[in-house]
């Protein structure tokens, strides 16, 4: 019984003296329409993530140190909801059974830090592949959304979390004014 508390206290203290790991906040925002543009068609809405890594960003601080930065919240989950919300505000209902399906696989969510006391470089890409499809067809899209930022000092987790989440942002805003798909979707769903 010793042992066994021992054996537990150990991989306690281990635990709790390991480091935390970074995080920030990842909140999109869907681009909502004020005018529907179609009423009462269904679709459903379904998504992966298939990048090789959870983390959003790396932080480089020149010196063979490489920090990878992971999000609080689901970055597959946050972008659907967002994606939910923007064609609910279309005029789609979205639901689980449909004869119409989106699904929106993100390949690529990342901001590369290079950082130093004096300065920081940050490059962000998303991409994320859009397949609409049913049984009159299938248009698959890609997606890319790119932001670059300089600044003064180190990068701190709140400019981490502003570039991501602008560049998500501006991905989201790059799906609701895509005229084929709008086409698409009101000629075939």
């Amino acid at each position: 019984m010793k042992k066994l508390f021992l054996a537990a206290s150990v991989v306690l203290l281990a635990a709790c003296a390991s480091p935390q790991k970074e995080q920030i906040n990842f909140i999109p925002t869907a681009a909502t329409s004020a005018a529907k543009m179609v009423e009462g068609k269904s679709i459903s809405l379904s998504s992966q993530d298939v990048r090789a890594a959870q983390y959003v960003a790396l932080l480089d601080n020149g010196r063979n140190t490489i920090t990878p930065v992971h999000t609080r919240q689901n970055v597959r989950i946050g972008i659907e909801n967002a994606l939910v919300n923007q064609f609910s505000s279309q005029g789609y209902q979205v639901t689980v059974n449909s004869a119409n399906s989106l699904k929106v696989v993100i390949q690529e969510a990342l901001v590369s830090v290079k950082h130093s006391v004096m300065a920081n470089d940050m490059n962000s890409s998303v991409v994320v592949e859009l397949t609409a499809e049913n049984a009159k067809g299938k248009l698959i899209k890609k997606y890319t959304a790119t932001a670059s930022r300089s600044g003064m000092m180190s990068a701190s987790n709140s400019d981490i979390e502003l570039v991501f989440n602008d560049t998500v942002n501006k991905l989201l805003e790059e799906i609701a004014n895509d005229t084929e798909l709008q086409l698409y979707m009101k000629e075939r769903f």
